[in-house]
C-alpha cells in the first residue's frame, strides 16, 4: 500500500507556491571614469638665408685707395643652390675687387675693421619637442523611481 501511495503522489502534479521578486530600492547612482593619453612628437626646422652680402668697413685715419673713392666691392652672380627643398641664388662680392685702403696721415695711429657676411644659408634652427596630454572623464548617472 505504501508503494501505491508513493506512486500516486509522484504521478499527480504538485502545486508550488512562488512569490515574485521585486526590487525594493527606489534610487541609485552609477559612476564611470575613463582616462586617455596622447603623445605628440614634433620636429620644427627653420632655414634662414641671406639673399645678398653685407660688407662693412670702419676705422680712423684711413681713406679709399681707389682713384674715384670707391668703397664697395664689385659683385658677381652666385650659383643656384638647393637646401631643404628650397632653391635660391644670390649675389656675392668679388673678393679680388674688395676696396683698398690707405693711411691718410703717415706716422699717425690708424685702425681698420672690415667685415663680410656672405650670401647663402645663414642659420638652421631645429626644435624637437614632445607634447603629452592626459584627459580624464568622469560620468555619474543618478536614477530613481
Amino acid at each position: 500500500m505504501t508503494r501505491l501511495f508513493w506512486l500516486v503522489l509522484l504521478a499527480l502534479p504538485i502545486r508550488t507556491l512562488a512569490t515574485p521578486v521585486v526590487p525594493q530600492f527606489r534610487s541609485g547612482s552609477s559612476t564611470m571614469s575613463s582616462t586617455s593619453q596622447s603623445v605628440i612628437n614634433e620636429t620644427i626646422t627653420s632655414h634662414q638665408y641671406n639673399s645678398g652680402f653685407s660688407y662693412t668697413a670702419s676705422g680712423h685715419n684711413i681713406e679709399s685707395a681707389d682713384v674715384n673713392g670707391y668703397i664697395n666691392p664689385s659683385t658677381v652672380a652666385g650659383e643656384t643652390q638647393t637646401v631643404g627643398g628650397v632653391q635660391f641664388s644670390w649675389t656675392s662680392p668679388s673678393l679680388e675687387n674688395v676696396p683698398r685702403w690707405k693711411i691718410k696721415e703717415a706716422g699717425q695711429s690708424f685702425s681698420l675693421v672690415e667685415s663680410l657676411q656672405g650670401a647663402g644659408l645663414a642659420n638652421v634652427t631645429t626644435i624637437n619637442r614632445t607634447i603629452t596630454t592626459t584627459t580624464t572623464t568622469e560620468t555619474t548617472s543618478v536614477f530613481g523611481q
